[in-house]
């Protein structure tokens, strides 16, 4: 799946417009709850998921989409190295409870909430 298509499919903006693309944050809600739906159905019906995008090459909405249950990334070999100190660095458990306790709250954006989890949690951002 790649996240910058569907991003820009789920909040209705033209990414490349700079007048409107900050309308939108990959780490919002809605489109973690419908990424972790995704990973989810995948899952149930043995169905592998893998994401692309920019959301796959940053280490913080890497470790949303792990959260959502997403196990492969494909990502810029330039992004590999972060991305890959942060996974090491990972409790999936930790990090997938604290996010489904955020996914219906009234944020727009979890971004300061899940960075906030990882300085608490020594995820290497």
């Amino acid at each position: 799946m790649g996240s910058n298509d569907m991003a820009q499919f789920l909040f209705a903006v033209d990414r490349g417009n700079p007048r409107i693309s900050e309308r939108y944050d990959p780490l919002a809600p809605a489109m973690l709850t419908f990424l972790c739906g995704v990973a989810a159905k995948c899952d149930a019906a043995g169905v592998p998921l893998s994401v692309c995008g920019e959301m796959a090459g940053r280490p913080l909405e890497a470790m949303a989409l792990i959260a959502c249950g997403v196990r492969t990334l494909s990502l810029a070999s330039p992004a590999m190295g972060p991305v890959k100190t942060m996974i090491r660095s990972l409790e999936v458990a930790p990090v997938r409870a604290y996010l489904d306790g955020l996914l219906h709250g009234p944020d727009r954006s979890l971004r300061n909430k899940l960075k906030c989890f990882a300085l608490d949690h020594g995820v290497v951002l």
